[in-house]
């Protein structure tokens, strides 16, 4: 009986040294585990910012965008203005075609 008493002590002795080892490979397991989800969460927090500078500079842009449709809208207005204001003067062409060129002096 003693003997197999010992037996079972070693053999309880074996199971212990295996749970100890499972224990120790998962707590490494779960470290690893918590790295990767900070590295991860670092990564995140970066493609929030990069998200965040493009939507800002899609507001600059669509801003860049309405001012210079409104830019170009005042000039074709004052074009538009200006060929009016130029029509009034009129040429005659033979007018033009007689004229000699002016040279320049020096």
């Amino acid at each position: 009986k003693v003997d197999k008493g010992s037996k079972l002590v070693d053999q309880a002795g074996r199971t212990m040294e295996e749970i100890v080892s499972s224990v120790r490979n998962v707590t490494s397991i779960m470290s690893e585990i918590a790295a990767a989800s900070i590295e991860q969460s670092n990564d995140i927090e970066e493609v929030n910012k990069a998200i965040g500078d493009m939507d800002e500079m899609t507001q600059q842009t669509a801003a860049l965008v309405e001012e210079a449709a409104a830019a170009s809208e005042s000039l074709h207005d004052q074009a538009e203005q200006l060929s009016k204001n130029v029509s009034i003067f009129k040429l005659a062409q033979d007018n033009l075609a007689a004229r000699p060129a002016i040279g320049m002096r020096r």
